[in-house]
């Protein structure tokens, strides 16, 4: 919900701006993957977020020193958010692979089906950021690539997934990074009032990343 505030234009009448009731910082982030989401990083201003979420620039520079530092703010809270989540569910799901599996698949599906908005931004804009700003990014991708390459690799060494070969040899990192492609894309085109509810379209990814790894019955 938010407030309305009544700000003195000039020559003019009062505007009255919507103030989101939201802490300052949080309501920079929100008006920042909302206008990155449907204009592009490059065409947004720093004056579009602030009058977005009724704030003026001066409050952003209280919290970011630039645009470039709110966006690498943005896409890396989001994104060490979900490496969290997925550590919490393979940690929760037991030692059996499939189960792990199946863990990481649904929570990772249910946050990009939830989070579309900032799935976007972070998958689209990222490539806005310098080196320095980008690395920590990749590093927590490259860390939830390994969490599934360790599941598939513990998976093969129990007998519990065959997955397809190349040349007689599984590339478990291949396969992961296929994995993950599919889930994370769900966010492109998934919305709310579809056929399938998220916690289904979730089960549903999750099955099928079981059957991509030969995931064998369990007793």
């Amino acid at each position: 919900m938010s407030k309305r505030k009544t700000v003195d234009a000039g020559d003019g009448p009062p505007e009255a701006v919507d103030r989101d009731a939201r802490p300052p910082v949080e309501a920079i982030r929100a008006a920042a993957f909302a206008q990155f989401a449907e204009r592009g990083y490059p065409v947004v201003t720093v004056r579009d977020i602030m009058k977005a979420c009724g704030l003026t620039q001066g409050a952003l520079y209280n919290h970011f020193k630039s645009k470039d530092e709110l966006l690498h703010d943005i896409i890396a809270s989001t994104q060490s958010e979900l490496e969290r989540l997925c550590q919490q569910a393979v940690a929760g799901a037991g030692p059996d692979a499939r189960a792990q599996l199946a863990a990481f698949v649904r929570v990772y599906v249910m946050r990009h089906c939830r989070l579309r908005i900032e799935a976007l931004v972070a998958n689209r804009e990222i490539g806005w950021l310098d080196t320095a700003r980008v690395s920590d990014i990749r590093r927590s991708r490259r860390a939830i690539r390994d969490i599934v390459v360790t599941i598939l690799a513990h998976g093969v060494e129990n007998d519990v997934f065959d997955p397809p070969r190349v040349e007689g040899k599984h590339d478990l990192k291949a396969i992961a990074m296929a994995l993950l492609d599919q889930c994370t894309h769900v966010s492109m085109w998934y919305g709310p009032g579809g056929d399938l509810a998220e916690e289904q379209m979730a089960k549903l990814y999750a099955d099928m990343a079981l059957r991509v790894v030969g995931a064998k019955p369990q007793d």
